[in-house]
């Protein structure tokens, strides 16, 4: 069967497609994907059905099949269709053909009577969280007469959530032109402002704050609570990329506090959301959680929060739970993010898929986590570059557990090139491969500064610090780190701080020949680990209980620790530690059965 559409031809038995007669070169998946959706374009499909069909007996998430639509409608985007394949909220996708190409096409002999209907029909699809075709008839209904600001609001607003943030900006500046000439100061502040954030996101300082001094300026002339707060949050921003925590703090409270309990939910919830951030950077991590725990229930109870605001609010609480490596939060996160971009219609962000690939890295798949981190590179040189950077230093991470060391090394050397710290993933390498002074050296020079990165990493980086002081002898500064970090409960609550302080622990027992007190710290830390779901740095430490129990010949208890870490080590698709489990089963078959410990 032959379907033609635009400039497209399926030609389905000789599994071909063309444009403009020229063979699209497209993924075997990719092109299932639309055989199927041309196949049942009189209906939406489900995602489950899309899965099941496009995978069958093989488990795969959501974001399998979000990448193959990505892939698809970029191909069909150059053929002017990117907004054939509609998003239905909550339901899945449909091939609408008609409802496409028919704008697209008549646009430029639309007359000014047919205007209103484009731009009802627009409006409609906003709504309804369609973002693809209210783009698609936005643009359309801007050719026939140019949109007022409200309309050129939502046209970016549409762009920025199918993943086109660079296509927003003009338009942005257009409503902010549109909404001063109207005399509406408050909606070009919000449009003000979120240039400001996306010039922000994309490493362009000077544009952002020249959009943000203009937003203050209006803002500092009229008595609107919800402007004021905005601006004051995005200054809060601005402050903490300055190395300004404290003033970053401050703003974010006013921010808060002047915007509090009157009616402008989604700025309330994201000043409370980044005053936590900003509290747990400066070590006041139960006000901090607290914080962006209210935050997030206020913005999931109230349903009145633009996809983007959300969009921001969640990653902001998972990059806090990310960076403080409270993976068991994270995960929670990062899911809710992923159910909330498909409830909202919104194309997963590349920064998205980077908090999914360090989540995945730690807790599950380490190939899927691989393949996350790649396409999250892809994605981040369009819609956040600064983050650049910390996808290597994630990837780093993903290919150093796996057991690609020199891959690992390469990663780290080129986000530290790009001016982002690549520890503590790259001190542990090193300790591994036996190179404990220079990963001391390293998680050193890591915490010189006080820029955000190193206040919110503060935590793990001491601890990880204190396991490589105990590893290079320097037994006083060891204990001093583990003193600090045991002893601020409140501060340093989270689990995988106390199981990196129980393994130093562990290290300094060894050294003094206490070989209980050692077993017991790295079955805490073991344990601690595993309360999170930390699966790679439990089977790491199974495999270092295993080689000091065999050390003490408990060969017994050494098997049992083996076989487990065995066990998630393939489930992990790690051959580092399917190799280490492997050299310590040849070490016992030349041993008879021990003790046990």
């Amino acid at each position: 069967m032959i379907l033609r559409f635009g400039p497209f031809e399926l030609d389905e038995a000789g599994r071909a497609l063309t444009h403009a007669q020229r063979e699209v070169a497209l993924q075997p998946r990719v092109f299932d994907l639309l055989v199927y959706l041309t196949r049942n374009r009189d209906r939406v499909v489900t995602k489950e059905e899309l899965l099941d069909t496009l995978w069958p007996d093989v488990t795969v998430t959501d974001n399998s099949l979000q990448r193959a639509v990505s892939m698809l409608r970029g191909v069909l985007r150059k053929g002017g269709m990117g907004g054939a394949i509609r998003n239905m909220p909550g339901r899945g996708y449909r091939f609408c053909i008609d409802s496409v190409s028919q704008p697209q096409v008549a646009a430029p002999e639309t007359t000014d009577e047919q205007a209103p209907d484009l731009l009802a029909r627009a409006q409609s699809a906003a709504a309804e969280q369609a973002w693809d075709e209210a783009a698609a008839l936005f643009e359309a209904a801007d050719a026939v007469q140019p949109l007022d600001g409200a309309d050129l609001h939502l046209w970016a607003l549409a762009l920025q959530c199918t993943g086109k943030a660079d296509a927003a900006l003009p338009l942005l500046a257009r409503a902010v032109a549109a909404h001063t000439r109207a005399g509406n100061v408050p909606p070009a502040i919000v449009d003000a402002v979120t240039l400001s954030g996306l010039y922000f996101e994309r490493g362009q300082a000077a544009m952002a704050k020249g959009w943000l001094a203009r937003a203050e300026d209006w803002a500092s002339e009229i008595e609107d609570p919800a402007t004021t707060a905005l601006t004051l949050w995005m200054k809060s921003k601005v402050a903490a990329f300055d190395g300004e925590p404290e003033q970053a703090l401050s703003l974010a409270d006013a921010a808060y506090t002047a915007v509090r309990h009157k009616g402008a939910v989604g700025i309330e919830a994201l000043s409370l959301a980044y005053r936590g951030f900003y509290r747990l950077c400066l070590g006041d991590t139960r006000a901090g959680l607290a914080d962006q725990d209210l935050a997030a229930a206020m913005a999931l109870s109230s349903g009145d929060i633009d996809p983007i605001v959300g969009g921001i609010l969640y990653c902001n609480i998972l990059w806090a739970a990310r960076m403080f490596g409270d993976w068991a939060r994270a995960d929670q996160w990062t899911l809710g993010y992923q159910k909330y971009c498909t409830e909202s219609g919104m194309e997963l962000t590349g920064s998205c898929q980077l908090h999914r690939s360090e989540v995945l890295g730690v807790r599950g798949s380490l190939g899927e986590a691989l393949s996350r981190i790649q396409d999250s590179l892809a994605r981040l040189t369009g819609d956040a570059p600064w983050a650049i950077g910390d996808a290597n230093r994630v990837l780093g991470d993903v290919q150093a557990a796996i057991g690609n060391d020199d891959a690992a090394l390469e990663a780290y050397e080129k986000a530290y090139a790009l001016g982002w710290c690549p520890e503590p993933g790259r001190a542990m390498l090193l300790l591994e491969r036996g190179e404990a002074e220079a990963a001391y050296t390293s998680l050193e020079r890591s915490l010189i500064g006080k820029t955000w990165w190193t206040l919110q990493r503060r935590g793990m980086l001491f601890a990880h610090l204190a396991l490589a002081a105990a590893h290079t002898g320097r037994h006083e500064q060891a204990l001093e780190l583990i003193e600090e970090l045991s002893g601020s409960p409140d501060r340093w609550p989270m689990p995988s701080i106390r199981a990196l302080t129980n393994e130093a622990q562990a290290v300094l027992a060894d050294l003094r020949d206490d070989y209980d007190s050692a077993l017991r710290h790295l079955h805490l830390a073991r344990q601690l680990w595993s309360s999170i779901d930390g699966r790679v740095q439990a089977v790491r430490l199974r495999l270092r209980i295993a080689k000091l129990q065999l050390a003490h010949d408990d060969v017994r208890g050494a098997s049992a620790e083996i076989h487990a870490a065995q066990l998630v080590a393939g489930e992990l698709g790690s051959r580092k530690f399917e190799a280490a489990c492997a050299a310590l089963r040849r070490e016992i078959d030349t041993r008879a059965p021990g003790r046990a410990a």
